[in-house]
């Protein structure tokens, strides 16, 4: 099946994790990918793990500076492309009291501010009947009671996702989103937590899930790519949860 032969796709935080796993995929299946990252330990390991002409480009999605610097990248040594994975962004758990101006600040300017800006220098060069992805998350149905600022940001991606979708449906681009459980990646490594309450953290976040275990990053990339491919082409402003049925409780 090579449901990506010519096409070109852009894939924000794909250096790591369920990206990453998206991206191998395509290149398999026939596809050029792009793929960013700020962690050099993740560059280096997209890389190793992606084919020669695969790039692999350096993008802070917290820097507002950094969009305009991805379009043009992308511009110059794309041209258009097919797809965008917007999937670039982090997560932190604190207590409600312990709240600041720099802790929303940062988390708001990363997974918000980031994929608007991209949006916006990107938008144009995608290309008709393209399509758009959005890395969500399962936090705002949760109702995590240390998940304010996190929860919150992936809310504010939800009503995006759907603004964007009627904004590109003239062009026949479509835009879906899908909402991640816990998925076993590298995302706890910025959670702030320690090695004991990582092991706590996730065995609660286990009992919740029906399925009674967490993801894996190619479980999360099979979604993605099924929203990225022609194979969802009458598939726009929807959202996919890919949570082992944690929010069925």
């Amino acid at each position: 099946m090579n449901r990506f032969e010519g096409k070109r796709i852009l894939i924000t935080g794909g250096t790591s994790g369920m990206g990453l796993a998206a991206a191998k995929k395509i290149v398999e299946e026939g596809g050029e990918v792009a793929v960013t990252g700020h962690s050099q330990d993740h560059l280096d390991e997209a890389g190793r793990s992606l084919p020669s002409g695969s790039l692999v480009l350096r993008n802070d999605a917290s820097d507002p500076e950094a969009a305009k610097e991805l379009g043009e990248k992308v511009r110059d040594q794309m041209g258009t492309i097919d797809g965008l994975w917007l999937n670039a962004g982090y997560g932190k758990f604190r207590p409600n009291e312990q709240n600041d101006a720099e802790f929303y600040d940062h988390m708001f300017n990363t997974n918000v501010r980031g994929p608007v800006l991209q949006m916006a220098e990107l938008m144009d060069a995608i290309s008709d009947k393209g399509a758009v992805l959005v890395t969500s998350s399962v936090s705002p149905y949760l109702g995590q009671a240390e998940g304010t600022v996190y929860g919150g940001t992936k809310g504010a991606l939800n009503a995006m996702t759907r603004s964007w979708a009627m904004a590109l449906a003239d062009r026949g681009v479509r835009v879906n989103s899908i909402a991640p459980g816990p998925i076993d990646t590298s995302f706890m490594e910025g959670t702030g937590m320690d090695e004991d309450q990582k092991e706590e953290f996730l065995e609660q976040v286990k009992s919740q899930v029906p399925l009674g275990r967490l993801g894996e990053a190619e479980e999360v990339a099979e979604v993605a790519l099924f929203l990225l491919s022609d194979a969802a082409s009458y598939v726009s402003g929807s959202q996919y949860m890919v949570d082992g049925g944690m929010t069925l409780r």
